[in-house]
């Protein structure tokens, strides 16, 4: 017998299954995640499954949430980024601002036009003086210039320079993407160099568990659509990682319920990821996945990510009343299940006067150095104070206000966390969930209720009534997975629910949805159906204890399979590795093709021999790839998005081809497939 291991790391659990030939799970076993030093919890989930088992083991892939969760919540490793031939209005369109410093964001002479000439010469001098400067503040450069797609000459050697100059991470925008649109590379770019860091640790840390247990196996890693990847492909591109998670769990999902139509959601501590399976295969993204705020260029399974998961902090969101994360929190009744002495704090505190600090413990969360080296005495001190237990922040902005804002700091760098109250408190209080600690859970709502009441003026409830609160909080999970369920469906009609129009259309037609059935005792004039034919299979951890209201207030179906806790595992080890590559072929001008591949564009007089030497490229580049992301005997395919336009003097005229190769082979042989 041979067996697969699959694990997956998410902000809240890290899940291990052992998969057999026949594609069944004989164990799974899941752990909390331990986002400081993440050996321990993969560590303490592979020592639960047996070691004879172990043993047996040929394949380890692995999955994780923890790309998609540094985009949604905005965290990441420090980076620069270098741009050659980029534009102030260009920078101000692709949102780097947003996630980097300004000084983060470097401008450079140089870049080329729409053939591939070039523009301006590289500023070389400037390229190397910001790479020196910068180089003890960042954990890796990424690099993106004007049309690199069409020459890359320019991305190449500013990368050589990072390389001779440093020993860091460094990845250009046209090994990422080879589509035009400047802004969006350089994005992809600097979101992909902020998850080298994240994905080493992952990949290190795995590494040194599967040494202990003696396991001697190909590890790979599941990409955002589905597919697998050698770790040195993850390490050098983990942007495709950036859904891993929710990829591996539509894979593990469809795979468990059996069904070729379905509505797959998964439910986790920061997220819930939505996506659609038509006849057995996940949508794909033609232009980018959409994470939270941001659409990087990476081909992914389509899925609709929000911050949404049991670990949401609940807090007040203005006129629009309560509202649910992004950000995530430790939920207190877990804090309070790992640390029990911060229940007579909780005491004291729902016994004081409210304050925005109640509810709030600090713990570490990262360890990333390049970050930590940037902290001075006082908050090195802070993060020494974070080593042992969490730290009731009240309690130390009364004692020392210095350690104080240098825990606020910590906090803003994603090297801590707080504490807070969430959808699982509020569910162990309602008795839907038990794991973990109901009177913390408890205290924190009554300490909740307080902050609400006294601080914003807000809650009607009376003030020991904490279930009626509990529930408000319930049902207002309820309310959100059913309009994004909504919205979901409403992208088949590219409808963008972020314009105040569209946004009121999801909620009509939620509100028609739920509501349709029966309206004050009297047939409704509308009666609308939503996913009659595909119904919900929901994964993740807290998916039971929600998409059973959610499916009978939609009336629709809904799976809850068994080891649906544990999908995103189970679809680890179910993809094989695909890889893509394209060259585009232009016409410019009459009779001149033009083919965009690496340092220099090729020029041809005639389309066939561009179209033929396409082909041999992409043919080549794919297989290469699929092999080194380790592929076994990839089978190649080709296929052409060809653009015309009808001229009324010379007819039917050429401008566009792309040319795009699909390599695709398994990443270990099963048994049962093979006869062996």
């Amino acid at each position: 017998m041979s067996l697969r291991l699959g694990i997956d790391t998410g902000g809240t659990f890290t899940d291990a299954v052992l998969v057999d030939d026949n594609k069944q799970i004989v164990n799974a076993e899941k752990s909390l995640t331990t986002r400081f030093d993440l050996s321990h919890g993969i560590g303490d989930v592979i020592a639960k499954l047996p070691g004879a088992a172990l043993a047996e083991v040929t394949m380890v892939s692995l999955s994780t949430t923890l790309t998609t969760n540094s985009v949604v919540e905005d965290l990441g490793a420090p980076v620069c980024v270098l741009l050659p031939g980029y534009t102030d209005e260009q920078i101000r369109q692709s949102g780097l601002l947003d996630i980097l410093s300004a000084q983060m964001v470097v401008t450079l002479e140089g870049g080329f036009d729409a053939v591939g000439r070039e523009h301006r010469p590289l500023d070389e001098s400037g390229a190397r003086e910001a790479i020196e400067k910068l180089q003890d503040q960042v954990s890796a450069f990424a690099i993106s210039s004007m049309f690199g797609t069409r020459n890359s000459s320019h991305e190449n050697r500013i990368k050589q320079l990072v390389i001779e100059l440093t020993d860091m991470p460094v990845i250009c925008g046209h090994e990422l993407a080879s589509n035009l649109g400047a802004p969006r590379r350089a994005l992809t770019a600097a979101l992909n160099a902020r998850m080298v860091p994240p994905i080493r640790e992952l990949i290190g840390s795995v590494q040194k568990i599967l040494a202990r247990h003696e396991i001697d196996a190909p590890l790979m890693l599941v990409k955002g659509d589905g597919s697998l990847a050698s770790l040195e492909n993850a390490i050098e591109k983990p942007i495709g990682t950036v859904l891993s998670g929710p990829a591996a769990s539509v894979i593990g999902a469809c795979r468990l319920s059996g069904l070729d139509n379905a509505i797959i959601a998964d439910m986790g501590g920061t997220t819930t990821d939505i996506a659609i399976v038509s006849n057995g295969q996940p949508q794909l993204c033609e232009d980018g996945a959409r994470i939270g705020d941001w659409q990087p260029m990476v081909e992914a399974v389509r899925v609709n990510s929000i911050g949404l998961g049991g670990d949401s902090e609940i807090h007040f969101g203005g006129h629009k009343g309560l509202s649910l994360g992004p950000r995530r929190v430790v939920p207190t009744s877990l804090l309070g299940h790992l640390h029990p002495e911060i229940i007579p704090k909780l005491e004291l505190q729902l016994e004081g006067m409210a304050s925005a600090r109640s509810n709030r413990f600090v713990m570490r969360l990262e360890n990333n150095q390049a970050l930590l080296q940037q902290l001075n005495a006082t908050e090195l001190e802070a993060w020494e104070l974070l080593s042992d237990k969490p730290i009731e922040l009240d309690a130390i902005v009364l004692e020392d206000r210095t350690y104080a804002r240098a825990l606020a700091k910590l906090k803003r760098l994603g090297l801590a966390i707080y504490s807070g109250f969430t959808p699982t408190d509020a569910i162990h209080v309602l008795g839907i969930n038990s794991h973990w600690d109901k009177r913390a859970a408890e205290l924190s709502a009554r300490i909740w209720m307080r902050q609400m009441r006294f601080l914003y003026g807000y809650g009607k409830w009376d003030s020991d009534d904490v279930e009626t609160a509990c529930t408000q909080v319930y049902d207002l999970v309820i309310s959100t997975i059913r309009r994004l369920l909504v919205e979901v469906g409403l992208n088949e009609f590219d409808l963008n629910s972020k314009s105040s129009k569209a946004g009121g259309i999801v909620d009509t037609i939620t509100r028609m949805v739920t509501d349709s059935h029966e309206s004050k005792g009297r047939k409704p004039l509308f009666k609308l159906d939503f996913a009659s034919d595909y119904p919900i299979v929901a994964v993740g951890a807290p998916a039971a204890s929600y998409y059973r209201d959610v499916a009978d207030s939609m009336f629709i179906g809904l799976h809850l399979p068994e080891h649906a806790d544990v999908a995103n595992a189970f679809g680890a080890v179910m993809g094989s590795v695909i890889q893509r590559a394209q060259v585009t072929v232009t016409q410019p001008q009459h009779g001149t093709f033009c083919l965009f591949h690496q340092d220099e564009p090729k020029h041809f007089d005639n389309l066939e021999d561009a179209r033929h030497e396409a082909e041999q490229i992409v043919y080549l580049v794919a297989q290469q790839k699929a092999l080194a992301a380790g592929a076994i005997d990839p089978t190649v395919t080709l296929e052409f998005d060809d653009i015309h336009v009808k001229d009324e003097i010379d007819g039917e005229l050429f401008l566009e081809s792309t040319v795009i190769a699909t390599a695709i082979g398994p990443a270990c042989n099963w048994r049962s497939e093979t006869g062996a």
